[in-house]
């Protein structure tokens, strides 16, 4: 199974949503197999955010990660990747779809809720960043065999 890293960035914590992004990533079928929560260190964020040093934004982007707690997850299933790029929707909120964490609960792209992985090779580097090996859980959920073929 593939597995992804996610993240409820400080506004989907203060704003109470963190069971509602649990719910969503369980309902869809996917397996949480680690999750902390912790406020990330400007040096976390900025390995965190490393693709985006360049950009303008980057300065706000680290103020804003590292102001306030955030979850961190690592969520397994098959094609993990791109299913919670779609539960989450569009980056730009005001362009995601009703029914995606970012249509219903995001108005702007700067506080859109969530993180997700944008690859596999993206996820393993996030995953390396938040995790040690020691954090991850390898268990099977009860209904795992309804869900794939």
């Amino acid at each position: 199974m593939q597995q992804t890293y996610i993240m409820i960035k400080p506004d989907g914590v203060q704003r109470g949503l963190i069971g509602e992004v649990i719910l969503r990533i369980e309902k869809r079928g996917l397996k949480i197999t680690a999750m902390k929560m912790c406020t990330l260190s400007k040096e976390f964020a900025e390995a965190h955010y490393a693709e985006h040093k360049s950009k303008d934004f980057f300065g706000s982007l680290i103020d804003f990660i590292t102001s306030g707690p955030s979850v961190s997850m690592i969520v397994e299933g098959k094609n993990a990747v791109t299913v919670m790029r779609g539960i989450n929707g569009a980056t730009n909120p005001q362009e995601a779809a009703i029914g995606t964490i970012r249509g219903d609960f995001g108005l702007e792209t700067g506080r859109n809720i969530v993180h997700a992985s944008d690859s596999i090779e993206s996820a393993k580097r996030e995953i390396a960043i938040h995790f040690n090996e020691s954090d991850h859980s390898d268990y099977m959920r009860i209904d795992e065999q309804w869900l794939y073929e």
